[in-house]
């Protein structure tokens, strides 16, 4: 039976590369397990305390000194370049031992999201050299020479990184039509040959560190280590043959972006890791992703939606238009609303993600959902944003405290992976492959042709899946939010057992995909919501209101799928088909008081962000002046001034 049934599974299996098993095989998991096991316990995610080291004075003293400057195109570049490298603002994620500072990932995420808030593009500029680079690479795969030498440099400034890896033919695809070389010996000596055209590298027209991403060839067979396959290799500036001579300009947001070309001779040596690590490339990229799509655009998506939350709110409140205060306005509050909830969702699943990263672990689907949850959420918060602000967001001006981060939207929404990409393909499609308790055990065992093996987790699966069919079969019979967030958790491990039935076709139903991904993510977030609350004690009915509202999202995505399922597996989930209960008016007016009436919520909203020195500190100091008096006229007529230029 389990011969026939390894035959049957094997070829529902679709072909694997290469790139795509190590992915499987990077990183570890953790919550997003749990959503497939169908049990989740938040209580089982400590927050822990963590004792800030970084000078909370080099950081006001950044963002006094450069609070409205661009990092690049400009003649002051090198100045705050300078700054941040001698300031150690790019040693972050170094050892000690190195000369660097290595933060706890709640303080780097606190950082990064304090000086977005003020400027975005230093904000870019801080957070590369400690995500995805050669730092981190180093760290992990770096031989002791190398670490010893380039560290310290790169933790004191002297060394300023950037990462190449996209070009032309290989931007979401990352190893695709990639930069290829040959491995040849020359005065007995080995280098590799290569022609390289890097475009979108962040920091590339400043830096004058260079790790690159190509794809090595060895048709003379020299090597004695390592094999042929993606490697990674450390440039300085001006040394073989690199070329730094043109920039990009993404959208006027103002921080460095350029390309990398040239006809390079390499030593073998500069290879991360020497040539044994020759080939081993996508591994050490995929184990580094965490950072930059777990850490870094998150906390830029936090500071963005947390600065035109309590910015909006502030000036909705005190803003009058037809008499009223725009806050009065049921148009306006439904716009707040979302802003506050999605704002909530981002806030809420960056504290428990840090908190997640922080033990240790590096979930790489954790990462992904947060990658593209945290940056498309926050698109949704400045839409809303804008269209209350109106036509103070519209005119650039000091009083204009959004339009920077609009600029800088798309952006976070197309590095480290299109969100289409991650969206349709990664997050559900590599979550069942590798977050799944039972699937990637079996599909190892294909892969290494073991009948054993195959039975021990076929028996495990078929427990499984027969387990969770009668626990979703079971009514939910409380109506409270969270017996129906683990009752819904149920229903999406065993839909997902049901879907995993179509193997490699999952990969080509795009629809499909995309929305078991939505459904997983907003179950993530909605243990994201659950966690915070029980740690921070914010607001029950806050909380309560997201997680009901994703809960109804879901459901809605559940029925559309059930209505999508072929005949023959349709008997297997039609029972999970539920009724929708939308927003009550009055409920919503209720959260909207909440929002108004509990200090808490708007303390989180200012926490991580600056608000002294701005409109933000001017907005919130009219909520403590008597709107009858004269200071308060003078103020009010301040702020809701637009930028004027003279002809």
């Amino acid at each position: 039976m389990y011969k026939q049934a390894f035959k049957i599974v094997k070829r529902l299996i679709p072909k694997i590369s290469d790139t795509e098993l190590i992915a499987l095989r990077s990183g570890t998991t953790s919550l997003d397990k749990n959503i497939f096991e169908g049990v989740v316990n938040t209580k089982s995610i400590l927050k822990t305390k963590t004792q800030n080291k970084f000078s909370q004075d080099k950081i006001d003293e950044l963002l006094t000194r450069y609070k409205d400057d661009i990092v690049y195109p400009n003649s002051n570049n090198n100045e705050i370049v300078h700054f941040l490298g001698s300031n150690k603002f790019f040693s972050f994620i170094i050892d000690e031992k190195y000369q660097g500072t290595n933060l706890s990932v709640k303080e780097l995420s606190s950082i990064l999201t304090k000086i977005t808030s003020v400027n975005p593009p230093i904000g870019v500029a801080t957070m590369v050299p400690n995500s995805l680079g050669p730092g981190e690479l180093l760290l992990h795969y770096g031989t002791e020479q190398q670490k010893n030498y380039y560290l310290p440099k790169l933790a004191n400034g002297d060394f300023i990184p950037c990462f190449g890896l996209t070009g032309p033919n290989n931007g979401s695809d990352a190893t695709g039509t990639i930069d290829e070389g040959i491995l040849i010996e020359k005065n007995g000596k080995k280098y590799i040959e290569v022609t390289v055209n890097k475009r979108y590298i962040t920091l590339a027209p400043v830096s004058n560190l260079i790790g690159l991403a190509f794809r090595l060839n060895d048709p003379n067979n020299l090597l004695e280590k390592g094999e042929a396959g993606v490697t990674v290799a450390l440039i300085e500036k001006g040394t073989c043959g690199l070329k730094q001579e043109t920039y990009h300009n993404p959208l006027n947001t103002g921080f460095p972006n350029g390309t990398l070309k040239g006809s390079l001779l390499i030593p073998i040596e500069n290879v991360i890791g020497g040539e044994e690590n020759v080939g081993n490339g996508w591994k050490m990229l995929m184990e580094c992703l965490a950072a930059g799509r777990g850490i870094c655009l998150p906390a830029t998506a936090n500071a963005s939606s947390k600065v035109a939350c309590f910015g909006v709110i502030n000036y909705a409140k005190h803003r009058t238009q037809f008499k009223l205060p725009l806050i009065k306005m049921q148009g306006v509050q439904e716009k707040i609303l979302n802003m506050v909830y999605n704002t909530w969702l981002i806030q809420s699943s960056v504290d428990l993600t840090n908190e997640i990263l922080d033990s240790g672990e590096k979930p790489a689907v954790i990462s992904a959902i947060m990658k593209q949850q945290t940056t498309d959420r926050g698109r949704e918060v400045l839409n809303d944003a804008m269209d209350i602000h109106a036509g103070s967001s519209i005119c650039l001006g000091e009083n204009n405290f959004l339009e920077k981060f609009y600029r800088n939207t798309p952006v976070g929404i197309t590095v480290e992976g299109s969100n289409t990409l991650t969206r349709n393909l990664i997050i559900f499609g590599q979550g069942l492959n590798k977050s799944h308790p039972h699937i990637f055990p079996i599909l190892d065992s294909i892969l290494h042709d073991d009948v054993e093996k195959f039975k021990s987790g076929f028996n495990n699966m078929i427990g499984h899946v027969a387990c969770l069919h009668l626990k979703s079969m079971v009514p939910n019979i409380n109506s409270g939010f969270l017996s129906r967030l683990q009752k819904q958790t149920i229903d999406f491990a065993h839909l997902s057992n049901v879907v995993a039935l179509k193997g490699g076709a999952i990969k080509g139903e795009q629809f499909l995909s995309a929305n078991m991904a939505d459904i997983f993510s907003n179950l993530y977030l909605a243990y994201s919501v659950k966690w915070f609350e029980e740690n921070n004690d914010v607001s029950k009915l806050l909380s309560e209101y997201c997680i009901t509202r994703l809960l109804n999202e879901n459901q809605i995505l559940i029925n559309k799928i059930v209505d999508n399922t072929p005949f023959y597996h349709k008997p297997l989930i039609c029972h999970l088909k539920g009724f929708v209960k939308y927003d009550s008016y009055s409920n919503n007016s209720k959260i909207i008081d909440e929002i108004l009436r509990n200090d808490k919520i708007m303390k989180t909203f200012k926490r991580d962000i600056v608000i002294e020195n701005n409109v933000l500190g001017e907005l919130d100091k009219l909520n403590h002046l008597n709107k009858d008096g004269k200071e308060y006229t003078k103020l009010y007529n301040k702020v809701i001034q637009v930028g004027e230029y003279n002809i």
